[in-house]
């Protein structure tokens, strides 16, 4: 039991590090882009909603805590802690996505996408800076979005980790599934702890 606990970690611990040089190509070109286009992508970054990405990044945070807490009572053998605990992981990741699909509405009713319909109204009225802000926008969306679709991978493990808690599969004993899927739920945490003040704040609202 030991060993296959062992070497479930390891797996997900690989498919963790092709995760993060995956999400480190997208972080390069980001970096690469806004050298080159400060002005434009510090423009572009004034029309997030920092708010609303802050509640985004303390709702993610609080979604960790419950999830390690969920992974202690796997290891504890306190399945009402386990349960209860996986439920708050849910709701948490449920409420980003929620808020994030607000974000996202808000983007396409200003015609923010970066597609065919994409208009820029610079607080500078600088026509410059639209097409940086065109390209700042198309890498927000990559991010967040793939981002987004790591969470919703992550809700269905969950269920899954919950129905089988449920059913009373995990002790003491056996947990290993839990503290794997916990591993998979941090990871989507931290790259959004990373994409936060990346996107909203860094060179931008602080002034």
């Amino acid at each position: 039991m030991e060993q296959q606990r062992e070497a479930g970690t390891l797996g997900m611990w690989v498919f963790l590090i092709t995760e993060i040089m995956f999400f480190g190509g997208l972080f390069m070109a980001y970096t690469l882009y806004r050298s080159m286009n400060a002005e434009g992508f510090a423009a572009a970054s004034h029309q997030l909603d920092v708010k609303l990405g802050a509640i985004n990044t303390v709702v993610l945070i609080a979604s960790s805590f419950t999830m390690a807490m969920a992974v202690y009572g796997s290891q504890t053998g306190k399945r009402q802690l386990l349960l209860v605990c996986l439920i708050l992981t849910m709701i948490f990741g449920a409420a980003f996505l929620g808020i994030k699909a607000v974000e996202y509405n808000t983007k396409f009713e200003h015609h923010l996408f970066p597609g065919a319909g994409f208009k820029w109204e610079s607080p500078e009225h600088d026509p410059r800076l639209a097409q940086p802000a065109r390209m700042f926008f198309w890498i927000y969306f990559a991010m967040t979005s793939l981002h987004a679709l790591h969470m919703i991978i992550g809700l269905g493990v969950m269920a899954v980790i919950f129905y089988y808690a449920w059913r009373g599969r995990y002790s003491p004993e056996y947990h290993a599934p839990v503290e794997v899927s916990g591993l998979y739920w941090h990871f989507v945490d931290i790259v959004w702890i990373f994409l936060f003040p990346l996107l909203y704040l860094i060179g931008s609202h602080l002034h």
